[in-house]
């Protein structure tokens, strides 16, 4: 899928995308401290009944379960060599689940750390990374790219001059606290507008908050940029049980009401984040009447 043809299909109505992963593939029993796309594969009926689910909820994009599986996360596992294997196994799983139903956007993450011209983070390094697993991605027939949870405007450019040639769309969504600013330094605003400079089909926010939080950063995103507008919010704030569990504040019926104002700021390409689960995608269909 070009950009073009993400604008087109944007154009056409609400875009609904997945919801949480991680959170609930914990739920389901993966242990902390493990690499999550070895314990996927060698549990991948546990993601495919997740995926399956979002697609009877509603959602027309799956993200690929591969957040991390880049050679520096993947380093962590010993599993740095096999950053085209993996990615290829969990694309896989990822369009069976979708049976033609849903497009697969190949999911790749933020570095983690402010990018330097020097150190252990630089930009020519996120590059290599991106570039690494984007290819991967793109041999394994995903239908367009999503680089979630940014945290500053360099690793998106990064991320964004990866993508060249590839011929994807790539929807770029940053994590922004509830006054718009971006964790290593900056604003939502700024960071839009140098997506879209750069080529991003959408660009918008993912993660840090719930939808309650973000109505004027998504008015402030809308109002300066022409591509669609991106909101996959948290289903609230967490809150640490004393097994340190995360459980999240906003309930699927409130998660739907607020991400209606969200559409109403502008916003056009929906989903949900942390503690999200296909309840609160099928409510959030519900509520904008697909």
């Amino acid at each position: 899928m070009t950009k073009q043809e993400f604008f087109d299909l944007a154009s056409a109505g609400t875009v609904l995308l997945d919801g949480a992963t991680g959170s609930n593939l914990r739920a389901a029993g993966m242990p902390v401290g493990v690499c999550p796309e070895k314990w996927i594969l060698e549990n991948p009926q546990i993601l495919l009944d997740l995926q399956r689910a979002y697609v009877d909820a509603g959602s027309r994009i799956l993200c690929t379960p591969t957040f991390s599986a880049n050679r520096l996360s993947l380093r962590n596992f010993g599993l740095e060599e096999k950053v085209g294997e993996l990615n290829a196994a969990l694309t896989a799983l990822t369009k069976l689940a979708a049976e033609g139903r849903a497009l697969a956007a190949g999911d790749l993450s933020t570095m983690g750390r402010p990018l330097e011209d020097s150190g252990a983070m630089t930009y020519a390094l996120a590059y290599d990374v991106y570039r690494e697993q984007m290819e991967a991605l793109a041999a394994a027939g995903v239908d367009l790219l999503a680089v979630e949870t940014l945290m500053g405007v360099d690793e998106a450019a990064a991320a964004l001059d990866a993508s060249a040639g590839l011929n994807l769309a790539v929807l770029c969504s940053f994590s922004a606290e509830a006054d718009g600013g971006v964790l290593f330094g900056g604003n939502i605003r700024e960071a839009a507008v140098l997506a879209q400079e750069m080529g991003a089909a959408a660009v918008g926010v993912n993660c840090s908050v719930g939808p309650d939080q973000l109505e004027s950063v998504i008015r402030a995103v809308r109002e300066a940029v022409d591509i669609p507008v991106i909101a996959k919010p948290n289903a609230g704030l967490p809150i640490m049980d004393e097994f340190g569990q995360a459980h999240y504040s906003m309930d699927a019926a409130g998660f739907a009401r607020h991400m209606v104002l969200l559409a109403e700021a502008g916003a056009g390409v929906l989903g949900g984040c942390c503690g999200s689960t296909p309840e609160y995608i099928r409510q959030l269909a519900a509520a904008i009447g697909q």
